[in-house]
């Protein structure tokens, strides 16, 4: 999953991206209205987390916009205890949920994961296909009797390989889902990671295969279809 936080606070903000982080989301991290409107718009994200008071735009603005734009990404505000008209206008502008500041690190977390919960394109636990199951919540890969742990860039891949199964996902897509649309990585990533899973899937001997069509990107398929 990946997330985009927007907190003017440059301490909490740093704190925010490490504690989702260290639970295994992908994370981008910006300071003011204006940029979280930016990233935003790309539709790259899972989930939003944006602070009310924020220079340039605040964040209910914020929020407004990406819902006239077609924008339905859930979003859960942060917000002072004080806020209280904000809250009540962040939720009418179409907000999923609010956390009061200062706040605990388990509910945080388990507010994120009701929101990501209800959204309107809800994916289960679980995701299978050819045998292979990719469990969401544990991380693993599963073939039969035999699991195999990723890690977290090998398996925000295997999620969008196995959400769209059978169809060719351009480099530029995973570029920008999993390390961010501003990143300078070098696209070598991809091929590593996905040499990696690869490897994983050997090992279990999993019935399918994730294929490399030159100038288009990365399919995966059942290793019978070939």
């Amino acid at each position: 999953m990946r997330l985009l936080i927007a907190e003017d606070d440059t301490r909490l903000l740093k704190s925010l991206k490490h504690i989702f982080e260290a639970n295994q989301y992908m994370v981008d991290a910006v300071s003011n209205g204006m940029d979280a409107l930016a990233y935003a718009e790309s539709e790259e994200y899972d989930g939003l987390i944006f602070d009310i008071m924020m220079p340039g735009m605040d964040g209910v603005e914020v929020l407004k916009r990406l819902r006239e734009k077609g924008v339905c990404t859930p979003a859960l505000f942060l917000t002072a205890k004080t806020e209280i008209d904000q809250r009540v206008e962040g939720l009418d502008a179409g907000a999923d949920d609010y956390l009061p500041k200062p706040f605990s690190t388990p509910e945080l977390l388990a507010r994120v994961r009701a929101m990501l919960r209800r959204r309107d394109n809800y994916v289960p636990d679980l995701c299978k296909f050819g045998g292979l199951i990719l469990n969401r919540s544990t991380y693993e890969l599963q073939c039969e009797d035999k699991k195999t742990a990723l890690s977290g860039r090998e398996f925000q891949i295997m999620e969008m390989l196995m959400d769209r199964p059978n169809f060719i996902i351009p480099i530029d897509d995973f570029m920008s889902h999993v390390w961010g649309w501003e990143s300078d990585v070098d696209v070598s990533v991809i091929w590593v990671h996905i040499s990696n899973i690869r490897k994983k899937l050997a090992s279990m001997k999993a019935n399918v295969e994730i294929r490399f069509i030159r100038g288009a990107g990365y399919k995966l398929e059942e290793a019978n279809d070939l």
